[in-house]
């Protein structure tokens, strides 16, 4: 059972969440061999106030 951890800053719509899912998972199952259903995914949306480059935060 892979599982991702995933962390970005700001939001991504649905439609890229699905794209982003379907693309790890699918190069779990091409690389590793494990099925797609097995696969866990979790997005965490950093909002960009509290996301620091060096000594600037990136909003």
């Amino acid at each position: 059972m892979p599982y991702i951890s995933l962390r970005i800053a700001g939001e991504a719509t649905k439609e890229q969440k699905d794209q982003i899912a379907a693309e790890f998972s699918d190069t779990l199952f091409r690389v590793l061999g494990k099925p797609k259903e097995a696969t866990y995914l979790v997005i965490d949306e950093v909002p960009r106030t509290n996301w620091a480059k060096g000594e600037k935060f990136l909003a």
